[in-house]
């Protein structure tokens, strides 16, 4: 059976993203990352699920995006990967980051953390939950890396940074930071701090992220976020 209109399908991106990122999605790399996935999915599986890819685009619609929160790479464990940076369905675990990041929220707005880990609450107030890379194969990380996901994303960061009103973008970690090339930093405001993966979590905790966050929309004269998330 031919992948090939299931990788069509999964590739079509939601509406309010389509015209703005038109000229990206008509290049020739992003057919062929469309393919590659395809053959991916054929012969294991991918995460997130097909239809999933593009849950942080269609959750936070283009031209209400008020922070943009930058991810890496899906995660790669069974049930986990939903489509939005360090979210995951209700009834998965919660993963070690985002506890670092609840760990933070209490500390830093004094939110109490859910029983779960599922962020939709932030992305429909206007946080996209961005991944630079969109697809991971079956608990292998970064499996897709340099496959094209980066150039898109990259594309999808532009994009935000042309919207008419300016945003707070958050780039956590060395990789995120890289991304700051991206910005037009007299027009937006960039929140930095270490990533909140165990690996590297003294370099976050303590550095009150949500709170700089919500002055700096504040300070564009933006409604901060409502960081609290309900069971």
């Amino acid at each position: 059976m031919s992948t090939t209109p299931s990788s069509l399908d999964e590739f079509v991106l939601p509406e309010s993203w389509r015209e703005v990122l038109a000229g990206e999605t008509a290049k020739p790399y992003f057919a062929e990352l469309a393919g590659f996935v395809a053959a991916e999915r054929a012969e294991g599986q991918v995460f997130p699920p097909s239809g999933e890819v593009f849950s942080a685009l269609s959750s936070t619609p283009y031209g209400q995006v008020k922070v943009l929160l930058l991810g890496q790479d899906p995660y790669h464990g069974e049930g986990q990967a939903h489509g939005m940076c360090f979210s995951v369905k209700r009834g998965v675990k919660v993963p070690p980051s985002l506890r670092n990041i609840y760990k933070e929220l209490g500390t830093d707005v004094g939110v109490t953390a859910p029983d779960h880990g599922n962020l939709q609450a932030w992305a429909d107030q206007g946080v996209l939950l961005l991944n630079a890379v969109l697809t991971v194969r079956a608990h292998e990380a970064n499996s897709h890396k340099d496959k094209g996901w980066e150039t898109f994303t990259d594309a999808v960061i532009r994009a935000v940074g042309e919207q008419p009103d300016p945003v707070v973008f958050v780039l956590w970690g060395a990789y995120a930071k890289k991304k700051l090339r991206l910005i037009d930093t007299s027009r937006h405001i960039v929140v930095q701090g270490g990533h909140p993966s165990p690996l590297s979590v003294k370099h976050f905790i303590g550095t009150r992220p949500f709170s700089q966050i919500d002055k700096a929309l504040a300070d564009l004269g933006r409604t901060p976020i409502d960081w609290s998330l309900p069971e």
